[in-house]
């Protein structure tokens, strides 16, 4: 990466800390820019409340705390926003999430085309007076003047822009997410053993693993479908909510497969489940890029997943992973497939396509990209 000591760059989301989607994305954007030299300063919610908000522990209370963080942030938010702008005109922004300001948008996903791929879209739009208004924001957004350039992270969702909101004013580059790759790297013989022993899958066993929050979006019920018609295959489940899970729980006690399920519930570090696995499966309706398809690739785990976000670009058929339709009956043909041709090369090809994805790789795009914007003209507001 070179040298940008000349930029000045303030990032704009809800939250920017390590870990896994925006927020994670973000913190590791301004890990790689400041090693890059660049200045950097962060634009969050509670920079703009003036303090750190406790996350309510009743699942309703947290909902509505979310959506009213939504609202919020797009509002008051987008004020201050310009406002902290205004008073930095040496500044190129980067904007990931509600706020309507800054000179480059990262598109984070598409809520419309997302209900659409789950069914029932006018359903599930007017069910949740958030989702009107986060669409009628981002309309505004995408057809307007509020940014300067638009980054998506896939060509497929940047086709989507186009086709969900026609005309589409500010330039579309496409720029994928990184991955850490000394974080996210194959395990030791001794560390996978080690890794299967604590969660509690058999060691001889394939071991699938499911990793996600939205068990509907992401396709889970299709995962534990799909078990019932393989041997010897177990499915290590992460992420969920105690409804969502015992929901998958019931699931799973009446297609016979309950002891070959094992919840790992809602954890922060993905990395030893992605040790104890043989593959991820990820049936998942919608996608913007998925993250933890170039986690688990960097891993050394190939990946069974829809055609959705960044999986079309990045896996080739019996070389790190399937592409699959989603449906049990393709996902069990493929885990099928998959026990019956295991061996190392599939960790050795799964971690060389992730390879190219470095954080310092993709943060050297958003840099260019940063530059030619900062010499096109003042910002708009």
């Amino acid at each position: 990466m070179s040298p940008r000591n000349s930029l000045h760059i303030v990032q704009i989301a809800p939250r920017i800390a390590p870990g896994s989607g925006v927020e994670g994305v973000a913190a590791a954007l301004e890990r790689e820019f400041s090693a890059a030299g660049a200045r950097v300063e962060r634009f969050t919610l509670d920079d703009v409340r003036g303090e750190v908000r406790r996350v309510p522990q009743r699942p309703l209370a947290r909902r509505l705390a979310a959506a009213w963080n939504v609202v919020w942030f797009s509002t008051v938010g987008t004020r201050a926003a310009r406002r902290f702008l205004a008073a930095r005109p040496d500044a190129i922004s980067l904007c990931h999430n509600d706020v309507v300001a800054g000179d480059v948008y990262v598109n984070h996903g598409l809520l419309q085309p997302a209900m659409r791929a789950r069914g029932g879209y006018a359903w599930r739009m007017l069910r949740n007076p958030v989702h009107v208004y986060t669409a009628v924001r981002d309309r505004r957004r995408y057809r307007g003047h509020a940014h300067r350039a638009i980054v998506a992270l896939t060509a497929g969702e940047a086709s989507l822009l186009k086709t969900t909101y026609g005309t589409v004013q500010a330039p579309i580059t496409v720029i994928p997410n990184g991955v850490d790759l000394a974080r996210f790297a194959p395990p030791t013989s001794e560390g996978r053993r080690a890794a299967r022993d604590a969660a509690g899958v058999p060691p001889e066993a394939l071991v699938a693993v499911f990793i996600g929050h939205e068990f509907e979006r992401k396709g889970l019920s299709i995962a534990i479908d799909a078990l019932a018609e393989t041997s010897g295959t177990v499915l290590l489940v992460v992420g969920g909510t105690t409804d969502s899970i015992s929901a998958a729980r019931a699931r799973a006690q009446h297609r016979g497969v309950a002891r070959r399920i094992f919840f790992a519930g809602t954890l922060t570090d993905p990395v030893p489940f992605l040790h104890a696995a043989d593959v991820l499966v990820l049936p998942s309706a919608y996608e913007a890029n998925a993250l933890v398809v170039l986690e688990a690739l960097a891993c050394g785990v190939p990946v069974i997943a829809t055609r959705v976000g960044f999986a079309p670009e990045l896996i080739v058929d019996g070389e790190n992973g399937y592409l699959i339709g989603r449906d049990a009956a393709s996902l069990s043909a493929r885990l099928n497939d998959f026990s019956a041709s295991r061996d190392g090369e599939w960790a050795v090809r799964a971690r060389r396509s992730a390879e190219p994805f470095a954080w310092s790789a993709v943060a050297d795009r958003y840099l260019a990209l940063l530059e030619s914007v900062g010499t096109d003209g003042r910002r708009r507001l």
